[in-house]
């Protein structure tokens, strides 16, 4: 499609998003079954109920502008897609496996934040007040998963480094404390 005006390239660009949101929705689940960590799970369950509420919302802007939603797809979220799917398939330890869903999600999240401010961008200067709060809510509630994500991150990241220091006590052999030499002499 030809972007003749800022009008075409926000709808395309809703559009584009749109498409990511519904791949997510697919994508999302997956995740949270190959998570090991409870509260890893959790939130991806969560966010794939929140996922979905975005593609609503941009489904009412479209539709308040006349846009049809099928026929276009995000590559850019097909790749992020693809790069969860190959963490989801290696073997590895837990932590090590949610931290790998972890910065997948982080990157899905990063795309999306400045996806929803470009858009959000283009509403108001178009003068679109309603799809300007609309587009807000969901770029908050993306703001406030990046920002989940970023710490648990940091969590699973700490507690395996503890797991390591304690794995790394353990191996190494108890030294006897050196004899204390005495004193010869005079007495």
């Amino acid at each position: 499609m030809p972007l003749a005006s800022l009008h075409d390239l926000y709808v395309e660009e809703l559009r584009d998003l749109h498409s990511a949101e519904d791949q997510l929705v697919k994508a999302l689940p997956k995740m949270a079954a190959a998570a090991a960590a409870p509260e890893l799970k959790r939130a991806f369950e969560r966010h794939a109920v929140l996922t979905e509420g975005h593609a609503e919302r941009l489904g009412l802007i479209l539709g308040g502008l006349g846009a049809k939603l099928a026929g276009k797809k995000c590559k850019a979220m097909a790749g992020l897609v693809a790069e969860a799917e190959e963490a989801v398939k290696v073997r590895s330890h837990p932590a090590v496996l949610d931290l790998a869903l972890i910065g997948a999600a982080l990157k899905v999240e990063h795309y999306e934040i400045v996806g929803y401010e470009c858009v959000r961008s283009y509403a108001r200067r178009l003068g679109f007040d309603e799809a300007v709060v609309l587009l807000g809510q969901t770029l908050e509630e993306e703001e406030e998963a990046e920002e989940r994500l970023a710490l648990m991150a940091e969590a699973v990241i700490l507690l395996e480094a503890a797991a390591a220091d304690k794995a790394e006590v353990k191996k190494k052999p108890k030294t006897a404390r050196p004899k204390a030499k005495g004193r010869k002499g005079k007495s």
